[in-house]
């Protein structure tokens, strides 16, 4: 690691901004380099808490990413060690996900999936000509350098790429996520170089028709089929797309990884090569349909893994000051608070956590030194998540941060800031804190609610009546828990949550209480700080003297 550290403290060239997103070792926030005033983003490992192995998968990303420089790659721009911590500097990559910058346009022809799927082939054609594998290509790591028209699209997360040697064959481990899994992995063949474009072949399957070629709720029906290469072209939606289009997923959905198409070669492929008189431009609205419905399963993983994020408890979330508590596993690790939509494992995680999943018939093979060549013990199917096919990643350690999750900064981040910001506000109102409240709030904030009797009211006075003579009067302890949020951004710097607001409480008789309400928010952003400008609260809540927090 000695050789990538740089021999200034991160300090000396950086300003360290907000936070993007926690892992249990690591935090990515935004900075600022002085000389220049450009921003990045800092992924900041805590190395002390690292495990020898963790810290190896450290150096082998850390090196991989410096040696890549292509402008559809996210880059590695500073490598700074320091005692207790490393620094890597990345790009900061505001445009958020390729799939739902797609589904937000209104225009979308085979022409721009071909335009997508060359930007993908030119960054692993990089990759594969410096020797290295990412072994993760799908949705989740293709990101857009900015909001802007016509963005380029980039990859992300090196954390499960290896290097090779040519085009060395090997097994390097059981690594991926499901959906787009190669045969070869899943058979515990060595492989190489051809897995990359295996998952290229899926994605563009999904971006010309908006689902997978393989798909089945049953892991190992799944796995059958992409050892068998089973996929089919179905009717209408496939009618309207050109035979190019279809031979250039043949060649990269080919079973034999030795005939399996390169990424050079694809990027020969008339399909994409002359796309302006190869691909169709016909706008394609039902691929945009189904590309909605596919981007919501493949967050229902995500969403399932965050359920604690959703119904969060904020009477033990928060400190007096309002600071956030990662609350602890049982083994003493922290939880993962990411809305990553792929919890990454590897085979020596699989092992320690197939209690919790469905037992495998045969030990994992172990990929006991961080991604070099090891030997297959088995050859049966690998380990059941009992996951569909485009969920979960099988490979990746849970210790460090996957970047191209909080390199969404635009849009995820600015959803659980939204989210945080209420929880805070909420725990304002059960404590009684009204001075927190009013930082919280915009002083002209405007309300609906049951007590002002279907009028519209404006300001604080109103709510401070009930922070001066109710909230925290007739209760010995409250506790408020908010379930299913849902948060629809309003350009860069306003947005409205909407959630169901649950809250128990003890009454001064030690009798146990519980009330629900239905409350929307609309928040905005004035000088990097979010303000409630305005609520709605439904009224089939208790009388106001029986659960104060619920009432504001």
């Amino acid at each position: 690691m000695a050789a990538l550290a740089a021999c200034t403290r991160f300090s000396d060239n950086y300003d360290l901004k907000e936070e993007l997103g926690k892992g249990a070792f690591s935090v990515v926030r935004r900075c600022v380099q002085k000389s220049t005033g450009l921003e990045f983003a800092a992924k900041i490992i805590n190395t002390k808490k690292l495990s020898a192995r963790d810290f190896q998968k450290l150096e082998r990303e850390a090196r991989i990413c410096r040696k890549l420089q292509h402008p559809n790659i996210v880059r590695l721009h500073d490598s700074i060690q320091e005692e207790n911590f490393h620094y890597l500097v990345f790009d900061l990559v505001t445009g958020g996900e390729l799939f739902e910058d797609i589904v937000a346009r209104e225009f979308y022809s085979e022409a721009d999936a071909s335009h997508c799927i060359q930007q993908i082939l030119e960054s692993v054609n990089h990759c594969h000509t410096n020797g290295v594998v990412h072994r993760d290509l799908k949705p989740e790591n293709l990101l857009l350098a900015s909001k802007a028209k016509g963005a380029a699209v980039k990859l992300a997360d090196f954390g499960l790429a290896i290097e090779v040697q040519g085009e060395q064959h090997a097994w390097f481990g059981f690594a991926g996520t499901p959906g787009y899994l190669s045969p070869e992995v899943l058979k515990k063949e060595p492989y190489g170089k051809p897995v990359d474009i295996w998952a290229c072949g899926v994605i563009l399957y999904i971006l010309l028709v908006g689902y997978p070629p393989f798909w089945d709720e049953d892991q190992h029906r799944l796995y059958a089929q992409i050892k068998a290469g089973a996929y089919d072209y179905p009717s209408p939606e496939w009618d309207t797309v050109t035979p190019e289009a279809k031979n250039l997923i043949n060649q990269m959905l080919t079973v034999n990884p030795s005939k399996r198409i390169t990424a050079s070669e694809a990027l020969k492929h008339p399909w994409i090569c002359q796309r302006e008189r190869v691909a169709s431009v016909v706008h394609r609205q039902e691929t945009v349909d189904c590309l909605k419905k596919f981007n919501a399963r493949r967050k229902l993983k995500g969403a399932i893994l965050t359920t604690m994020l959703a119904t969060r408890n904020f009477s033990s979330k928060y400190d007096v000051q309002g600071r956030s508590i990662i609350t602890k596993k049982g083994d003493g690790s922290q939880v993962k608070e990411s809305t990553d939509s792929s919890t990454t494992l590897e085979d020596d995680d699989i092992k320690g956590i197939v209690g919790s999943c469905t037992p495998p018939q045969t030990p994992a093979a172990a990929t006991t030194n961080c991604g070099q060549p090891q030997t297959p013990t088995s050859k049966s199917a690998p380990v059941s998540f009992g996951f569909g096919s485009g969920s979960a990643s099988v490979a990746k350690t849970s210790t460090t941060l996957s970047l191209s999750a909080v390199l969404l900064q635009g849009a995820q981040a600015r959803k659980q800031e939204v989210i945080k910001m209420t929880e805070q506000l909420l725990e304002a109102i059960n404590v009684g804190d009204y001075e927190a409240y009013t930082k919280i709030c915009d002083p002209h904030l405007t309300a609906f609610e049951p007590e002002a009797l279907g009028n519209l009211v404006e300001g604080m006075d109103f709510h401070k009546f009930y922070f001066d003579n109710v909230v925290g009067k007739n209760c010995k302890a409250v506790n408020t828990t908010i379930l299913n949020p849902t948060v629809h951004l309003l350009g860069d710097d306003a947005a409205c949550i909407a959630y169901v607001r649950l809250t128990q409480y003890m009454d001064k008789q030690g009798a146990a209480h519980s009330s629900q309400c239905e409350e929307t928010r609309i928040w905005h952003k004035r000088d990097n700080k979010w303000q409630n400008v305005h609520f709605h609260r439904s009224s089939n809540s208790p009388p106001f003297t029986f659960a104060p927090s619920a009432h504001k």
